[in-house]
């Protein structure tokens, strides 16, 4: 616990980096598990002799990474490791990462409907703007606490078969490759960071303002047609990605 350890003063490391750093090795040792509250600015500053205004920077850092979060009159809390995402630039499923991550992903389908494709959908995908899409809307979750929100438009013709599924228990890139023909086989996607909508504060138990990693997907198939149009709302405080880039030879 914290009250066990000591700050070096004789040496040359800011106080605030060295408390930064003891308090993360707490964590990560198991002192302080997920939500559980850490000691207050008083507290800390009491136990280290040390002022507010270094154990405020140090909790500011902190909260700022991910590593903590506050709570309004109630104090600051460990946050949940973030999950490491490859989305960005790998094909794989949902639960594929989650899974990966040691966490136990799960789905709920807020609604699965057919109707003419909207404007929006139309322009952003290139499906003709007199089809009828599918649009799959779901809640995505890791251990029980929600990561996304993800509205998926598939076009009526070839994919009406996806309707017999259900996709609280089943992959859609799964159920998509059991056709050649809609089996995805390429994405293109574009990331924007945007702050937190109604809906998101809504479906994802967020606050109004956070941050959330807004994607837009486009899938094809083999022959280059358009299979899925996505919109992906993630949590910004419970998600990283991950991207690899290569120098030219």
């Amino acid at each position: 616990m914290l009250e066990d350890r000591q700050i070096n003063k004789s040496v040359p490391i800011p106080l605030y980096f060295q408390l930064k750093t003891l308090i993360l090795e707490e964590i990560e040792n198991g002192a302080y598990p997920v939500d559980t509250l850490i000691p207050t600015e008083n507290e800390i500053s009491a136990m280290f002799s040390i002022s507010r205004t270094t154990v405020r920077q140090a909790i500011m850092e902190l909260v700022q990474e991910g590593k903590l979060y506050r709570v309004k009159s109630k104090g600051t809390y460990v946050a949940s490791p973030k999950i490491h995402q490859e989305f960005v630039n790998r094909l794989l499923s949902y639960n594929e990462e989650i899974l990966a991550s040691g966490r136990t992903p799960s789905t709920v389908v807020l609604s699965m409907e057919v109707f003419p494709i909207p404007a929006a959908v139309a322009k952003g995908s290139g499906l003709p703007a007199d089809s009828k899409v599918i649009c799959l809307y779901r809640k995505r979750l890791a251990d029980g606490k929600p990561v996304v929100r993800v509205k998926t438009y598939l076009p009526l013709e070839p994919c009406g078969f996806v309707l017999k599924h259900d996709f609280s228990r089943e992959s859609l890139y799964g159920v998509l490759s059991l056709k050649e023909e809609t089996r995805i086989r390429h994405i293109s996607r574009v990331m924007e960071a945007i702050p937190a909508e109604p809906e998101d504060v809504r479906v994802l138990e967020m606050k109004p303002g956070m941050p959330v990693h807004f994607f837009t997907s486009v899938g094809y198939n083999a022959a280059e047609q358009v299979i899925e149009y996505s919109l992906a709302y993630y949590r910004g405080d419970q998600n990283q990605f991950h991207v690899d880039i290569y120098a030219d030879s």
